[in-house]
């Protein structure tokens, strides 16, 4: 049976799991790393104030939910507009030079596109592929329906694909 982990270790391993795909959700949002991180470091600094037993369960929704509803708290009072942060294309040594300068293009357009979207559906396809979220996590993180969060990427997609005219 394993021992309970102590605050100190838990806050410790969450930081170690979590840093860096939250500190990635947070710079998409706010298009700014060095913001992003700052967010990031409050999340973490709510979670120490945090009772371990309580949110232990639902830690990683915790999360992204402190961490999304701080960086939107941020553009709220900053009112500035969000640029589009282009991540580093993930690329097989073996794919030719000219594959990839396509793939980062497309890439590079998808995540454009992904600025014309509503928010909500922004959001949704954020958490679910950018972060690998499943539609319960999101469902918990966003406050919406299980049903809901799967028609918004739907949605999403369709018009991500008409906009890339790629056939369904």
């Amino acid at each position: 049976m394993p021992r309970e982990l102590s605050q100190d270790q838990w806050i410790r391993s969450a930081v170690l799991q979590f840093e860096a795909p939250l500190t990635l959700y947070a710079a998409r949002i706010l298009g700014d790393l060095d913001r992003a991180r700052d967010v990031v470091q409050e999340t973490f600094l709510r979670l120490c104030r945090q009772n371990h037993s309580e949110v232990s369960p639902h830690l990683l929704e915790w999360l992204y939910s402190v961490c999304r509803n701080r960086a939107l708290d941020l553009l709220r009072r900053q009112r500035t507009r969000r640029t589009s942060l282009l991540a580093p294309t993930v690329a097989c040594r073996i794919a030719p030079p000219a594959k990839l300068i396509e793939d980062r293009d497309l890439a590079a357009r998808i995540i454009g596109m992904l600025d014309t979207l509503p928010d909500n559906q922004r959001a949704v396809i954020t958490l679910k592929f950018q972060n690998g979220l499943s539609y319960k996590q999101i469902s918990r993180q966003t406050g919406l329906s299980v049903s809901n969060v799967g028609f918004l990427i739907h949605t999403a997609l369709k018009t991500l694909r008409r906009a890339l005219e790629v056939p369904q």
